[in-house]
């Protein structure tokens, strides 16, 4: 399994470091409960179909959201607006379309549009019951959090 997760570690850290211009810190990834409501404000999802099927999500709080949007767009936020939903789906989007590429040599993927998920400590409702879901601690501008979570399986026949 972390010859999966390891893409989308790296591609994770590279984004945020060219597009939005600063390191950030890998924590243990660790197994989730599908079930269980996260302290996230906003989440962004890619869906995986093709010879592996699954999901990204990068979840984060709107003040780290807001942050991102202002340092890839030049101008102030104040709240969760179209912009801040654009930015956070615009970065799951190059997550996950750089991860795709590197997965190629095992898989075949299609990637979907970001679906953007909002509301104080939501829940994403995994529609793959069988895979399990990695998330993947980080840490940006020192203190604010983010995750990536990941599920992804063979999809069956491939």
């Amino acid at each position: 399994m972390e010859k999966y997760i390891q893409p989308f570690i790296d591609t994770t850290q590279n984004v945020f470091r060219e597009f939005v211009g600063t390191d950030v810190v890998v924590d243990r990834p660790f197994f989730v409960d599908k079930d269980k409501a996260a302290d996230w404000d906003i989440s962004a999802v890619i869906g995986l179909t093709g010879e592996a099927r699954g999901a990204v999500v990068i979840s984060m709080k709107n003040s780290l959201a807001i942050r991102i949007t202002d340092l890839l767009t030049g101008s102030s936020h104040t709240k969760l607006d179209d912009d801040v939903v654009d930015a956070v789906g615009e970065i799951v989007n190059i997550i996950a379309g750089n991860v795709k590429k590197s997965l190629e040599e095992a898989f075949r993927l299609v990637i979907s549009l970001p679906t953007i998920v909002t509301g104080k400590e939501h829940v994403v409702k995994w529609s793959n019951n069988s895979a399990r879901i990695i998330c993947i601690p980080f840490t940006a501008f020192g203190n604010e959090a983010f995750a990536l979570s990941v599920a992804i399986e063979a999809a069956k026949g491939a």
